[in-house]
């Protein structure tokens, strides 16, 4: 294939990543951890383990409300991850190659 100008189909622009979606994928992904920390502390209550959180779930019931908010911070969060990294690896249309030309990476 003939270059010229020094064009080179295989260099593509790097696009710069939004400081907004990374603040997004960092805050989803502490809502996570704490999700897993709840799920933690509720689970170990029902286990009948001491309380992790003093005062905060000592009923079986208290813990369960912590178990439930557990799964759906941790589901939310990782949901949210996902939604933000995808967004950030989003691919331009611009200067592209063909798809069937491209290594298969995700």
């Amino acid at each position: 294939m003939k270059q010229t100008d020094g064009f080179s189909v295989s260099l593509r622009p790097r696009r710069s990543f939004s400081w907004r979606l990374r603040f997004a994928a960092a805050l989803t992904a502490l809502f996570a951890v704490l999700g897993i920390l709840l799920l933690m502390a509720g689970a170990s209550t029902l286990l009948g383990r001491p309380p992790a959180l003093g005062n905060l779930n000592d009923s079986t019931t208290d813990a369960s409300v912590l178990l439930v908010l557990g799964v759906v911070l941790l589901w939310g969060g990782v949901l949210g991850w996902r939604k933000a990294r995808r967004r950030m690896r989003q691919r331009r249309a611009d200067m592209a190659m063909s798809p069937h030309l491209m290594k298969k990476r995700d």
